[in-house]
């Protein structure tokens, strides 16, 4: 059987998607490759999932002996997702100089290291534009387009199902828990939720972001995590009158010398092209020193997009393949770069509080932030429910240190009932 012989594990959803365009568009991709790719080895431990795709019984491995030890496989595809036995596979398959593409940025992060070790020591290609972003290319242009910049922010939305709720709850001002149940409902959400609202998804995906942006191994251990659960309703309202729009954002930037990397929830100007990126869809802004600003769009997760990812970068392997090359783009973390304390990040604040609606009150209050150099852009009284008034701070620019020790003291003053929120806010593009 002539062409390039690819093995597959998992037909899970990308999995599925992925084995769906192999067959629908193989005539096309053929004669772009100008040679056949030969899907040869499946391996699915669900018989209705195989059945499903038409999957032919010669093809169905019944374990990864039976993919690795295949001298024909060219290509090894890992689609099963989760570290383990993932990572095992796929540093196996990579020493032994078989090509890996994947879509699992949970084994990226945590274990890219390894990955990337496995691929140099057999020569191989490793692919991984899947694992971020979904369709949206953003791996091989940080590493290809872009590689003669020195990039100075990656701003995303990187997750379809928190952009899905924090859309909802704008246009329709409905809290969290309701608008987090219709996503489930619909499927966009996990009926264990925490990966997507807690911001871990997002995490992960910054992590391989970072690393490959500014050419240095940032550990998912280095990226400040905060979900979207506390977000209210009122929250949106208020951001929205002051010429903001609420977005979990993944932030990754780097200044003297420093990397940050941080996923929270962020009120974006209303200008800013993340601003207007709504519903399931993601987007990527990247900025450098001689391209300027540039944003990559597209459907950031499901099956036929994510698959699309995958095919691409199949066929890239494949072009390698067929002119003899391999290994040309290694691991990009060249450099061992600081990486920034959280307390040490500079951003303007939006502060929600319940307090005391007595005299002298704002005073106190705005006597705290001046001593921590906390320095207030506004100050609006938003409603009064009985003795208490409910007020919004928004901050001039200072460091994340100095807020929380402000709102330490806050905490403790009988005059604050409650700090209902706190969002940092992001500059303008």
């Amino acid at each position: 059987m002539e062409g390039i012989h690819v093995g597959l594990l998992g037909l899970g959803t990308v999995g599925s998607g992925a084995y769906r365009i192999l067959q629908q568009n193989g005539q096309q991709i053929e004669k772009k490759l100008g040679t056949r790719l030969v899907i040869k080895r499946v391996l699915e431990r669900v018989p209705e999932k195989v059945k499903a795709l038409e999957v032919p019984p010669e093809a169905v491995a019944a374990d990864f002996r039976e993919i690795i030890d295949d001298p024909d496989i060219q290509i090894v595809v890992e689609l099963i997702g989760g570290l383990e036995p993932a990572r095992s596979f796929m540093v196996e398959a990579l020493k032994r100089g078989k090509h890996v593409v994947t879509a699992n940025k949970d084994c990226i992060a945590v274990h890219g290291k390894d990955l990337f070790a496995a691929a140099q020591e057999g020569h191989s290609d490793f692919y991984f534009e899947a694992s971020v972003g979904g369709g949206i290319p953003i791996i091989l242009p940080l590493k290809q387009s872009l590689a003669g910049n020195n990039i100075r922010e990656i701003i995303g939305i990187v997750n379809g199902t928190t952009n899905y709720i924090l859309t909802k709850m704008a246009a329709e001002q409905r809290p969290f828990e309701d608008v987090l149940k219709e996503a489930q409902d619909l499927g966009y959400a996990e009926s264990d939720p925490a990966a997507d609202v807690e911001g871990l998804d997002a995490a992960r995906k910054m992590t391989i972001l970072a690393s490959i942006g500014f050419g240095t191994r940032v550990a998912l251990s280095d990226v400040y995590v905060e979900g979207i659960t506390r977000v209210s309703p009122q929250d949106i309202e208020y951001g929205n009158e002051l010429g903001y729009v609420l977005k979990l954002l993944g932030i990754a930037k780097e200044e003297d010398g420093e990397v940050e990397v941080r996923v929270h929830p962020a009120f974006l100007p209303a200008k800013h092209p993340l601003a207007a990126v709504n519903d399931v869809y993601n987007a990527i802004f990247v900025r450098g020193d001689a391209v300027g600003q540039t944003m990559f769009y597209g459907r950031g997760a499901g099956q036929m997009p994510t698959g699309s990812a995958v095919v691409g970068d199949i066929m890239e392997v494949a072009r390698n393949l067929t002119f003899g090359i391999s290994g040309r783009i290694t691991c990009t973390c060249l450099e061992q770069k600081s990486i920034r304390p959280m307390g040490k990040v500079m951003n303007k604040y939006y502060i929600r509080l319940q307090v005391k609606d007595n005299p002298g009150v704002m005073a106190s209050i705005a006597g705290v932030f001046a001593n921590r150099s906390v320095s207030l852009a506004s100050v609006i009284q938003k409603r009064t429910v009985d003795t208490m008034a409910e007020i919004v701070l928004v901050t001039h620019e200072v460091k994340e240190q100095a807020i929380q020790e402000a709102l330490k003291i806050l905490g403790g003053m009988s005059i604050v009932s409650n700090i209902s929120n706190v969002i940092r806010v992001e500059r303008g593009a």
